[in-house]
């Protein structure tokens, strides 16, 4: 029974990377058919984390009243039925609207499904689940590319997706008597629901939020600025420089693959140094001036650096905080992660246009150092050793 519950939460983690990629896949070719400016795209993904965020901060709530997997079952269903609204949809208002439901149902299943595994299993299974999240993204773009080559559409692509997400919500709700009860569950949360002031007040957590904001920050705006900055100021051409891009991101999924291997000998706390380490070694290549080259193999290393960061800071919530106060804390890390999603590719177009493009490496140097300021500062103040 719980290795059939796992490989359903496996299922699950593929089934929430799906739809991450796809605006971004398919927006050239909806927003001259909403005949709306490229632009535009920001104000839906702004609706999606918007609501991601809020779903996030109230997991700890939902999910000692409904369980995961109540949770898990209702949030993928938002999602199939938030992507069947944008398979229909022929306007903008249209998007935004069902882009709402979208966000909520993002949040609250991330937040839930990542406690339950840092609860239940191993570090290398939350390694190995993001690396299938990661699967999940490459793998949405590639069905909306179909979608659109063929005669189906965007419409079509997110018809497609919806129509998996339909199939893995009647899954999970088959599935609803592997998981624990909800009142299981918020027995072994103990106590009432945390309210945000309350998870503030806990020694550590702001040091784990602004992990998780410039983790996300590093990630997102490596992933988004990389091309920009290998052919503005590296001189790659446009094609390799897209593709070595692409690459950061199937350097993050290798290196999931590969971390959960090496968590059997290596603690979290060792995993996330050891990832702190790789990007700023990718880093340095970046800022040297030895060429394109380097420049390309110090953005491979940077993905792969960021490989263990997220899962093993994730599995190290209940050793840093407690099982009772996990759930609440997973949700304001999450929150805090979309945020820096949010604002920070962002800013750095700001500063790319004030400054260069080739500060890209010296923006993500300072947010490099705040995370691993914080995270020394986590280990101080929940009295783990990095060492451990």
């Amino acid at each position: 029974m719980v290795s059939l519950l796992l490989a359903i939460i496996y299922i699950a983690f593929i089934s929430l990377g799906l739809p991450d990629a796809l605006l971004g896949a398919a927006w050239p070719v909806m927003h001259l058919e909403l005949g709306v400016p490229l632009s535009y795209a920001g104000i839906i993904s702004f609706i999606i984390a918007g609501g991601t965020v809020i779903s996030s901060l109230l997991s700890d709530r939902l999910t000692r009243r409904l369980g995961t997997g109540g949770v898990t079952v209702i949030s993928v269903g938002m999602t199939a039925l938030a992507l069947f609204g944008f398979s229909t949809s022929h306007a903008l208002w249209m998007l935004c609207l069902w882009a709402i439901p979208y966000g909520l149902g993002a949040g609250s299943v991330d937040a839930a499904l990542n406690n339950y595994v840092a609860l239940h299993y191993e570090s290398r299974h939350m390694s190995w689940l993001h690396c299938f999240w990661g699967l999940g993204a490459s793998v949405g773009p590639y069905i909306m590319g179909y979608a659109l080559t063929g005669s189906f559409g965007w419409q079509g692509g997110y018809r497609i997706i919806s129509v998996l997400q339909i199939f893995l919500t009647a899954v999970l709700l088959l599935s609803l008597p592997l998981w624990k009860k909800p009142q299981a569950e918020a027995q072994e949360a103990g106590g009432k629901p945390l309210t945000l002031p309350q998870v503030l007040e806990v020694p550590g957590v702001k040091a784990v939020m602004l992990c998780f904001f410039c983790y996300c920050a590093i990630e997102q705006t490596a992933g988004l600025w990389a091309a920009s900055y290998l052919s503005l100021h590296k001189g790659v051409d446009p094609e390799t420089a897209a593709s070595f891009a692409s690459m950061f991101y199937l350097g993050i999924t290798i290196g999931r693959g590969l971390s959960g291997f090496l968590t059997i000998k290596l603690s979290d706390e060792k995993m996330v140094r050891l990832g702190f380490l790789l990007i700023a070694l990718g880093l340095a290549a970046m800022l040297l001036p030895l060429g394109a080259g380097v420049s390309l193999g110090g953005l491979l290393l940077i993905g792969l650096g960021c490989a263990p960061v997220y899962p093993c800071l994730i599995h190290s919530t209940p050793a840093h905080f407690g099982a009772d106060k996990s759930q609440a804390i997973i949700g304001v890390q999450m929150a805090s992660a979309y945020v820096g999603t949010c604002l920070m590719p962002p800013l750095f177009g700001l500063v790319a246009q004030a400054v260069s493009v080739s500060a890209l490496p010296v923006y993500l140097t300072v947010l490099l150092l705040i995370m691993y300021t914080m995270h020394t500062l986590l280990v101080k103040k929940t009295g783990t050793s990095a060492l451990s």
